[in-house]
């Protein structure tokens, strides 16, 4: 089974085609541009995103947001993640962290599935002759904490500062653990398990 996925970061692809291939689920990546909405929940951002690429293609296709939410700087940079990490880096971050005792955090992922409801359940247009969508968001929550300094050269974006609840290594440092915790295989997981051929 093949699921469209709208996005401009292949790292994203292969995490999530780690989670699909023992479902037998590949995720091929489209380049489609999309306004990201601003609000409080990554869940928000994601479904506006899948419902904006859903308009040009109309195809059935995922769009995958994430943030890092630290409680010290109340929850920022949350949804601004991309932006932030573009504007300051790690080091930014890490700098707004200075001399702060309190370095609890959280990566969330939603990942939002959009698809006809007429092409899921009958292939036929509704009466009024406007086609209707059904978006399904599926979130994945990691608990961990901020480091000290940056650790490690795998993963991407703020991998190198992130250490999951329980581990001593930060996503940079162990990408086959980040593989197996992280918020965005969690999310991927729940999609896949959702999508996969259900028995007779």
């Amino acid at each position: 089974m093949e699921v469209l996925f709208a996005t401009s970061n292949k790292n994203k692809v292969s995490e999530a085609n780690e989670v699909g291939k023992k479902y037998g689920i590949a995720f091929t990546q489209i380049h489609i541009l999309y306004p990201e909405i601003r609000g409080d929940f990554v869940a928000e951002v994601a479904k506006g995103g899948a419902e904006y690429v859903y308009g040009q293609i109309k195809k059935p296709l995922i769009v995958e947001d994430s943030g890092l939410f630290i409680k010290a700087l109340n929850d920022f940079p949350g949804t601004y993640s991309r932006f932030v990490f573009d504007k300051i880096g790690n080091k930014g971050v890490l700098k707004l962290l200075e001399g702060e005792e309190e370095r609890e955090a959280r990566f969330i992922s939603a990942v939002a599935y959009i698809d006809s409801k007429n092409l899921k359940r009958s292939g036929l247009i509704s009466a009024s002759g406007v086609e209707e969508t059904e978006t399904t968001i599926f979130e994945g929550v990691v608990e961990g904490k901020i480091t000290l300094k940056e650790r490690g050269s795998s993963g991407f974006g703020y991998d190198p500062i992130f250490q999951p609840t329980g581990y001593v290594r930060t996503f940079a440092e162990d990408v086959r653990m980040k593989n197996s915790v992280s918020h965005r295989k969690i999310a991927f997981e729940k999609l896949c398990q959702w999508l996969k051929p259900k028995p007779d």
